[in-house]
């Protein structure tokens, strides 16, 4: 038996395949990750595609919103605390924003197709 075990054989099939960019490695981790975990990996349907998408074009246009009712407080902030008020709430409120974005699109995938 050889020293590499069943190494020598994926890398006899890797040099067929050429070189391979650092995301095509990576999605090949998570793959396997998965694999190990026994996650199903399932499609999207339309359905679901379209309400993530939702989701998402929701949340950009409410950071949107934020970031110009942001710049126009900041035009009326006097003193260096305010500012720094200002900025802390933008913060969380983007925070809070992507979390419940996060949520409504883990959600969505976790619905079973009908």
């Amino acid at each position: 038996m050889d020293k590499l075990g069943g190494a020598s054989a994926t890398l006899e099939c890797m040099a067929n395949e050429g070189p391979k960019s650092s995301f095509e490695l990576a999605m090949e981790r998570l793959r396997q990750k998965d694999k190990e975990a026994s996650v199903d990996e399932r499609p999207l349907t339309e359905e679901q595609k379209a309400a993530i998408a939702d989701a998402r074009q929701f949340h950009t246009a409410k950071v949107a919103e934020l970031d110009i009712l942001h710049q126009a407080a900041l035009a009326g902030a006097v003193s260096h605390e305010e500012i720094e008020r200002l900025n802390d709430n933008l913060r969380r409120d983007k925070e809070r924003l992507t979390g419940e974005r996060d949520r409504k699109i883990a959600q969505i995938r976790s619905k079973q197709s009908s």
